[in-house]
């Protein structure tokens, strides 16, 4: 019995984090639909999108993704020796964030200018649309800072076993750009500001939120400034190659941003709108899963169980797998009137739909990579090794830039979404063989099994919904018809999941009967 119980706590967790990212994809989906009635794909949106990915980037680099990475192993064995001496080491990691986070982001006002003649290359022949762009990046950039601090709280409460708070803080982030941009809009010279108001607003509340509960586990601020003390250098020494190793997937949509630019207008906002997309599925079941499996992996790892470790990132990408490959096939089928349904409202034309479904579907063949990458990753960072995910995660960033000089002109936006999802590909699968010849094998054949049925049962889904979108519901794009065809397709995939004995859906469905149960209680 004790050997299940680091699988069932990973499942809870993952079906908590699971339940609160499903939320706030939901909200952000209402939110790229209000930004998308608003601004459409035109040049105020490519402006901001491009200056929002800046530090949203950063964050990614420097805080939520690696920082995590480094944190959370090195808070959870502090804390098991010493709760005063975790608590100590966190607020001298919040302290000495602040500082050099507030200075980058000094630096990178300043040199805003400079910073987007690399970035934003095509923009540099149109003056006012540079301009506006290097002004919103001014704007935005503190937001680095709070949602950097924000991350660190996230990092000491899912080491505590508390994963509801920080999976929920994002729909703050949305409510309140919708907020701004619904009911602020009409206050400034440039709309586009109200968009400015609710991220800076969105990443406050994102970090306000954590505080009272990381209070109620016991933490009190303190100011401590040694930015030299041993941990803080492990600190250091961990983030700078889990930067890459994490959030390659990041880097490489960075680069795709770079080179959209370049294209036809739209085209930066085909690749967020159609990012945005990928992400919910991802966001929902891999990410997920990633942020319960890094603190169970790195107690599995601090007593050397490598039978259990195994077990433990099997069962674990099996799982993912079974909810992020049909939500792959489903995506690709439905691309089309999902995008309409969402997005074609106001400024954003039926061209818009056609050019952001056609960048949809190559990302839709990476989902599984973009997920994988993130749970093999985390096995990497349990045991302390931060190098070989960077080595490995700097090649698949050549590849990536090779791939994306290749097709994005005959592909454009869609070239540039198929780059990144190959290179993710191969990120993971290097990732895998890897880790198979650290831990002495990774249960590749049960594995392989797995996704042999997970892709029938995906593909009799796909020819279900497919069969029945032309004929029951003639291809009208409605919400009704849309939401029928997502009822039938969970219908279809259970159903032949449940006749191929697939025993992940076990796995799942325990996960959720446990929440559900203990929310009763």
């Amino acid at each position: 019995m004790a050997e299940n119980k680091p699988r069932i706590s990973i499942f809870r967790a993952a079906s908590t984090v699971a339940l609160f990212t499903l939320l706030s994809r939901v909200f952000g989906f209402v939110r790229d639909m209000v930004v998308a009635n608003y601004f459409g794909t035109k040049s105020m949106a490519d402006a901001f999108f491009i200056a929002f990915r800046i530090p949203n980037m950063l964050r990614q680099l420097t805080a939520e993704g690696a920082l995590s990475a480094a944190f959370v192993p090195l808070f959870t064995k502090t804390a098991i020796e010493d709760r005063k001496k975790a608590f100590r080491f966190a607020n001298n990691l919040l302290v000495t964030l602040s500082i050099f986070l507030t200075a980058v982001t000094v630096v990178a006002i300043i040199f805003a200018p400079l910073l987007l003649k690399g970035i934003a290359v095509g923009y540099t022949d149109e003056p006012e649309k540079f301009q506006l762009t290097v002004h919103l990046t001014r704007l935005l950039f503190p937001y680095l800072v709070l949602i950097s601090l924000a991350a660190v709280f996230m990092g000491m409460l899912n080491t505590m076993h508390h994963f509801s708070s920080p999976a929920a803080s994002p729909v703050l982030l949305n409510i309140a750009i919708i907020f701004a941009t619904v009911f602020l809009r009409d206050t400034f010279s440039l709309p586009v500001y109200s968009l400015v108001v609710g991220v800076l607003a969105g990443g406050f509340l994102q970090l306000a939120i954590q505080i009272p509960f990381a209070v109620k586990e016991g933490w009190v601020f303190e100011w401590v400034f040694e930015p030299g003390h041993e941990l803080i250098r492990r600190i250091v020494l961990l983030t700078i190659p889990a930067t890459f190793g994490i959030a390659v997937a990041e880097i490489n949509l960075f680069v795709d941003t770079m080179l959209a630019s370049l294209l036809s207008e739209g085209s930066v906002s085909y690749l967020y709108y159609a990012q945005r997309l990928v992400q919910f599925p991802m966001g929902v079941f891999g990410v997920a899963m990633s942020t319960a499996l890094l603190p169970a992996l790195s107690v599995q790892s601090g007593r050397r169980e490598i039978g259990q470790m195994i077990e433990t990132i099997s069962k674990s990408y099996r799982a993912t797998m079974f909810l992020i490959v049909p939500s792959m096939v489903g995506l690709f089928v439905l691309r089309e009137p999902i995008v309409q349904l969402i997005y074609e409202h106001g400024e954003f034309t039926h061209v818009s739909t056609q050019q952001t479904a056609f960048t949809l579907a190559f990302f839709c063949v990476g989902l599984l990579g973009f997920s994988g990458v993130k749970i093999f990753v985390s096995a990497f960072y349990a045991m302390g090794d931060t190098k070989t995910p960077v080595k490995i995660a700097a090649t698949a960033m050549i590849l990536n830039i090779v791939f994306n000089l290749i097709l994005m002109k005959p592909l454009q936006a869609g070239g540039l979404a198929l780059a990144t999802s190959l290179s993710s590909t191969i990120n993971m699968f290097t990732l895998v063989w890897l880790l198979s010849k650290r831990l002495g094998g990774l249960d590749g054949p049960r594995i392989w099994r797995s996704f042999g049925q997970i892709s029938v049962a995906s593909l009799a889904m796909a020819s279900g919904i497919w069969l029945a979108w032309g004929t029951i519901f003639g291809g009208g794009y409605t919400v009704a018809g849309l939401t029928a065809m997502l009822l039938l397709a969970v219908a279809i995939y259970l159903g032949a999941a449940a006749l191929l004995k697939l025993e992940e859906i076990d796995y799942v469905s325990a996960a959720l009967r446990r929440k559900l149960s203990a929310k009763k209680v």
